[in-house]
């Protein structure tokens, strides 16, 4: 598989040890100026939290074949808001 920018990946023990808790990747690019080892990739991009929003950049060293190509978890919904109705005291 071969990430494209704005994909987002989920990365476990699969794509390398390192992912023992598997995280979620939105991908900048893959750096192809890199050598690596017979299918293995640099990919540079945005860790996300559960709710998709990006809590850090990173370089990642991970197997091409492992690179899971996901949408992102469903982001808890905000509960309805409850009209408040005045209520008489006394």
């Amino acid at each position: 598989m071969v990430a494209r920018a704005g994909d987002v990946v989920h990365l476990a023990t699969v794509a390398s040890v390192q992912f023992f808790r598997p995280i979620f990747v939105r991908v900048i690019r893959e750096l192809p100026e890199r050598h690596t080892y017979d299918g293995w990739v640099w990919i540079e991009g945005y860790q996300l939290n559960a709710a998709g929003d990006a809590v850090a950049r990173r370089e990642l060293y991970v197997r091409r074949a492992g690179v899971r190509l996901q949408s992102l978890p469903d982001a808890p919904t905000k509960p309805a808001k409850r009209r408040r109705v005045p209520v008489r005291v006394g």
